[in-house]
């Protein structure tokens, strides 16, 4: 069963009972200290291990760091431009919303390649963290996160079809081979 949410309750019952906990992105911080929660309420539950946890991001990726920022832009001016009608709460209920607004509120670009400013206009709707970056860039900060323990990667694009088709060709098989070197490394040093 995969689960879902960041209010104590959520928490309590994800770490208890989910084979999955899935996690909005955040900041390495925020998602570092989600993961110590759950760690603790795993344990409280008796568990011995953690849920597999999985986390979503939107990512915005070309050729180098300046046209990946440059189509950044052009999509926050088209998230603008259909957020214009829409009104939103300033403090949304759900707690996950509200950690993504702090993260605005504390900046739009964190890490290696995060970006908020989507979640800002948004008011901290769902998944709205972007990636932003080169393909390599955008790697690296997926194997950040792999890092702290995540091991499933939601990706879906503001451009889904073309966005699919250069994740899926440029990111995920530097990821792949990331993730198997350190595994074999892993590995090895288990058994020396």
């Amino acid at each position: 069963m995969s689960f879902g949410g960041s209010s104590a309750a959520a928490y309590a019952v994800g770490a208890a009972e989910a084979d999955i906990f899935a996690l909005w992105g955040e900041p390495l911080a925020g998602t570092r200290d989600q993961l110590a929660t759950i760690d603790a309420e795993a344990a409280k539950a008796g568990r011995t291990d953690r849920p597999t946890i999985q986390i979503a991001f939107r990512p915005i990726i070309a050729p180098t760091e300046e046209l990946a920022w440059q189509k950044a832009d052009s999509i926050l001016g088209r998230i603008k431009s259909v957020e214009a009608g829409r009104v939103r709460s300033r403090n949304p209920e759900n707690a996950g919303s509200q950690r993504l607004l702090k993260a605005v509120e504390a900046g739009e670009r964190h890490d290696r390649a995060l970006w908020t400013a989507p979640t800002g206009l948004t008011g901290g709707g769902g998944n709205s963290t972007a990636l932003v970056g080169t393909p390599d860039t955008v790697a690296a900060a997926l194997l950040d996160y792999y890092a702290l323990g995540i091991r499933i990667f939601s990706a879906r694009g503001y451009d889904i079809y073309d966005d699919a088709i250069d994740f899926g060709r440029q990111v995920i098989p530097l990821v792949r081979s990331e993730v198997a070197h350190h595994e074999q490394t892993t590995r090895k040093d288990l058994a020396s």
